[in-house]
């Protein structure tokens, strides 16, 4: 079975692009150009240098000592965290900056959840010159005080979502309503492998960096290319999908997915589409997402701003329906918890999307000599309130 996009860009039976006219010549050129763009020996060229002397790739992979003793197995975490920005989100930024260039865009648009991909946006296009529109739920401005205030610095106009939840989800429509309005000059940098073909195999592609530096960073450290389990946070899903990418077809190499179970999967404040979710359209693309039974898009709920989205990307809506990866929903008591273990264990604040990820220890049981990789997605500078408030520090 393949795990990989196929020509008509769909996972399985998720994917495709469902998207208003206006936006067709945008997205087919993209389309049409995208696998070309990349192949460019210039464009490789540019890209890699970038992440290398401007994001500071390869990224760590650690061996958390500590974690591992307390689990009896073998914890590394690859260190996404202490890119440029603090997170995997400037890998596909960049990606898509250099072809946004190629494709003669003079203006960006992006959404953001809890800042990161947002900071990633404006970061490379302060780099390139470029004009930056930042959408964002107004609930998320709040609680990510400090990405809106990166994002000015960096000179982009953060524009709040003031519409249904204020969150990820709303942002994600005034970006594609900016989009529908600015058709020529406009590219959107999509922060997750969401929305309509071919965004979730692009970003899938310029995130999956990270599982080729892990193939040879453990072959480095353990003599073996492949772990026994990659382990991610998803809400749309971009880290997961980077850190899968390069196992995908191969079986042997376990996937554990872990979504935000809010207060509860069943709860009714939760965001955890893989229990929750039916098939259904969402920003352009058909996968599992939260509905009522009439259709409407149920309001999802997380204590981090980035898990807190009501469907995910098809290609894990795909990995979930066919069992190549285990999904597993973590309250926000247990992410919290786990967050601050991490801190006091090894030294390292995670972003609070990144703790459900971690969560998983307690959740499940590996053998001693099994290697586990988890994908420290973000670190946790940006989530220091919610942390201190909820541990009253």
């Amino acid at each position: 079975m393949r795990y990989n996009i196929n020509k008509k860009g769909y996972y399985g039976e998720f994917g495709g692009a469902y998207i208003p006219e206006m936006l067709y010549p945008n997205v087919e050129d993209l389309r049409q150009k995208y696998l070309k763009v990349m192949a460019e020996p210039e464009f490789q060229k540019e890209f890699k240098a970038l992440l290398k002397d401007y994001v500071g790739r390869p990224s760590p992979l650690y061996f958390a000592k500590r974690l591992s003793e307390k689990y009896q197995t073998k914890i590394y975490l690859k260190r996404e965290d202490l890119n440029h920005t603090g997170a995997h989100k400037i890998n596909n930024t960049i990606g898509q900056i250099l072809m946004a260039q190629r494709l003669g865009k003079k203006r960006i648009i992006a959404e953001t959840g809890a800042g990161q991909h947002g900071v990633a946006t404006a970061t490379v296009c302060a780099l390139m010159g470029l004009e930056c529109i930042v959408y964002m739920g107004e609930i998320d401005m709040a609680r990510q005080a400090p990405n809106v205030a990166r994002m000015k610095m960096l000179g982009a106009t953060v524009i709040p979502a003031v519409s249904g939840s204020k969150t990820l989800k709303d942002a994600t429509n005034e970006a594609i309503r900016d989009w529908i309005n600015n058709p020529v000059d406009t590219h959107y940098i999509i922060g997750s492998v969401v929305g309509p073909h071919p965004y979730p195999d692009m970003v899938a592609r310029f995130q999956s960096i990270v599982s080729e530096e892990i193939k040879w960073q453990l072959h480095e450290q353990e003599g073996r290319e492949n772990p026994d389990y990659v382990i991610a946070c998803v809400g749309g899903g971009s880290n997961a999908a980077g850190a899968y990418y390069h196992f995908l077809e191969d079986t042997k190499v376990k996937l554990i997915a872990v979504e935000a179970a809010g207060k509860g999967v069943n709860s009714g404040e939760s965001a955890a589409t893989s229990a929750l979710g039916k098939i259904g359209i969402i920003h352009g693309s058909k996968t599992l997402l939260m509905q009522t039974t009439d259709g409407q898009i149920t309001e999802p709920y997380s204590i981090s701003a980035g898990l807190d989205y009501p469907g995910v990307g098809p290609m894990h809506a795909h990995l979930f329906k066919s069992g190549r990866a285990e999904f597993i929903a973590i309250t926000d008591d247990d992410a919290m918890e786990a967050g601050l273990e991490l801190s006091q264990l090894e030294g390292i604040i995670p972003a609070i999307e990144t703790a459900h990820a971690l969560a998983i220890f307690k959740e499940k049981t590996f053998k001693p000599d099994d290697i586990v990789v988890v994908s420290l997605s973000g670190r946790g500078d940006k989530d220091l309130s919610t942390y201190s408030d909820y541990f009253n520090l």
